[in-house]
């Protein structure tokens, strides 16, 4: 998700709730400059990623940019790299990126020849049903099936959705009957018994990408594979680390403030009744007032057992 797993979140969501198969960076737009800035090059070095299952994720419509990036990752040891062709942002899309690029079919297949002329890793592809309507996606899924996509992810909404509009599961049928190349799903398997509902329906799919479910409930992959539900005492540490952390990478913990309230808008869902520290939470400039708010949320506020509610 962009502006929340940054490396440090997956280092420290890794370390209290380990579990996941693999973490997606948010993604980088390369150039034709052919180098990564700085901030970038954190989230990608090896030193920021220890021993954390992790793929980056490209966004280009140029072939020859998504190579170069890709070979840096390369040899830094990713064995994996992703092109993102779903991302529906308007400054994304009207730059033909994106899913901007799914309504570009020349374009497309171009992009995936330069790339797969020589790739220095496996390249995997995450889509969306199309720019604008799901009527697309079966000429999308014949392209996609001409190249050795290591896997397609399949994000069950078109690019004009946004993510305002729910996701249609029911396409998922087509590309698990007839992609060539692994499918994973994605769109709105927010709780645990989504998730299992889907794996009963779709027992062929190989694997299913998480977003917001697993930012409001950290120990939601933990629980889907057996383990236990997050504790209170370890979630506090969790967000304390993760607060602390942040404080350190963006100089202050009054900076830090904006990551953890992306975080808590999600997370606040793991309690009941915490919608009398929500708005204040939300609104808080001070270091000292979001510790003090938090503090009483974990000190006063019951789990619920089942996990975070879907509402978002």
């Amino acid at each position: 998700m962009e502006g929340i797993t940054d490396y440090i979140f997956r280092n420290i969501h890794h370390k209290y709730f380990p579990g996941a198969d693999k973490y997606y960076t948010p993604f980088f737009s390369p150039t034709n400059d052919g180098r990564f800035p700085p901030r970038n090059m954190r989230d990608f070095d090896r030193e920021s990623n220890q021993n954390v299952p992790v793929v980056p994720q490209l966004l280009t419509k140029h072939g020859a940019d998504f190579l170069w990036a890709a070979r840096i990752l390369s040899d830094l040891g990713y064995e994996e790299v992703n092109l993102n062709l779903g991302c529906p942002s308007g400054t994304v899309t009207a730059k033909g990126k994106g899913s901007g690029l799914l309504s570009d079919l020349k374009g497309l297949k171009c992009l995936l020849d330069e790339i797969f002329t020589a790739p220095p890793s496996k390249i995997s592809v995450k889509t969306r049903l199309g720019r604008n309507t799901p009527e697309e996606f079966p000429r999308l899924l014949e392209i996609f099936n001409q190249y050795p996509i290591s896997e397609l992810t399949v994000h069950c909404r078109v690019g004009a959705d946004f993510y305002r509009k729910p996701a249609r599961p029911e396409a998922f049928a087509l590309p698990l009957e007839e992609s060539r190349a692994p499918v994973c799903y994605n769109g709105d398997l927010m709780t645990r018994e989504q998730i299992l509902e889907f794996q009963n329906q779709y027992l062929a799919a190989s694997a299913a990408m998480l977003g917001r479910g697993a930012v409001a409930d950290p120990a939601l992959i933990r629980r889907l594979k057996g383990g236990s539900s997050a504790d209170r005492e370890t979630l506090q540490k969790y967000n304390e680390e993760l607060f602390d952390r942040y404080s350190s990478a963006f100089g202050s913990p009054k900076s830090a403030l904006g990551r953890m309230k992306e975080i808590w808008f999600y997370q606040i869902c793991l309690f009941t009744g915490a919608e009398r520290y929500e708005k204040r939470l939300k609104k808080t400039t001070s270091p000292e007032e979001y510790r003090d708010l938090t503090a009483r949320i974990f000190g006063e506020l019951p789990l619920r057992p089942e996990g975070a509610l879907p509402i978002w």
